[in-house]
């Protein structure tokens, strides 16, 4: 099996089961219409459209919060959004583009068939406790560890996106994106990191990290 794994110290399995989500997606009708989202683009249902599957062929797409905006995650291709009815209605989320990204628009209840009939719920299980160990690691973050922590994590998970997206990505942005500390809690520490040599950035873009202490 196919597994990328996201860098972390949570002690928690945060593999990516990859070839789990390609066999679901190979299993779309080679018919279906492809959409494609430019960068920073809202992707939503019309209201009352039934619940749908989102396959990302290619591209980075985020998964945000309504109302405060929070990035809960972020996946770049090949993943499935839609599941857990973290899409559902009156779920309180959205989704956005953070490249250009291609995607199929399918709905629940056809997916659910395509996996019964090819018997892929070991797969679909995969999937889903991947999807939720990365929201619940997003959440137990925040109220347990300390600023410096939460930025060293995430520093790691922007090295784990792809060259464009992090090129075309402020560090301190992507990291305000996530989480509820203040620009200049970020921009303070990011600045002692990059001065005392642990990481090296470029017109506030993350170029590479040399080695993050456990503790700051």
């Amino acid at each position: 099996m196919t597994i990328n794994t996201i860098s972390g110290e949570d002690g928690i399995d945060q593999r990516k089961p990859v070839e789990s989500i390609l066999s679901v997606i190979s299993t779309a009708n080679p018919s279906c219409n492809k959409y494609v989202a430019k960068k920073s683009q809202v992707i939503e249902s019309p209201e009352g459209a039934q619940h749908v599957c989102y396959f990302l062929l290619s591209g980075n797409i985020a998964l945000h919060r309504r109302g405060d905006g929070i990035v809960m995650m972020s996946e770049k291709a090949p993943f499935i959004f839609g599941f857990s009815n973290q899409l559902g209605k009156d779920s309180g989320m959205y989704l956005r583009a953070l490249e250009d990204s291609v995607y199929l628009k399918i709905p629940v209840s056809v997916v659910y068939k395509m996996i019964e009939e090819n018997d892929l719920w070991k797969q679909l299980a995969e999937l889903l406790m991947y999807t939720t160990t990365r929201v619940y690691l997003h959440c137990a973050r925040v109220p347990q560890l300390s600023s410096y922590d939460i930025i060293r994590c995430h520093l790691n998970e922007l090295m784990n996106e792809s060259d464009e997206l992090r090129q075309s990505t402020a560090v301190s942005a992507y990291i305000k994106s996530r989480t509820y500390l203040s620009r200049s809690g970020i921009m303070r520490i990011l600045s002692e990191l990059r001065s005392g040599g642990y990481i090296k950035m470029e017109k506030g873009v993350l170029q590479s990290i040399n080695y993050l202490p456990r503790k700051y």
